[in-house]
């Protein structure tokens, strides 16, 4: 018998790397990364991704982007609301 554990915050910084085409600077035991001045972080038992823009201490939420099976998928949606003229 074979059992299967999924956890998408073990492949988050990994997917944050593919996605983004860059090292982040990994937050709060893997839950949470950097990237430039967004913080991605997962919330919710990993069901919800938020956009957090940072200033030193500040913080702004600019959005979330709901974790359904896939983290990358949500990743690449949060990619594209950053996109957006209105996030910067």
């Amino acid at each position: 018998m074979t059992y299967r554990f999924e956890d998408p915050a073990a492949e988050f910084v990994l997917a944050v790397e593919r996605v983004f085409g860059e090292h982040p600077r990994v937050l709060d035991g893997s839950r949470a990364v950097l990237v430039g001045d967004v913080k991605l972080q997962l919330e919710a038992g990993e069901r919800e991704l938020w956009l957090i823009e940072t200033h030193g201490p500040l913080e702004h939420r600019l959005g979330m982007v709901e974790v359904r099976d896939d983290v990358e998928r949500a990743l690449r949606e949060a990619k594209e609301k950053l996109r957006e003229p209105s996030n910067g």
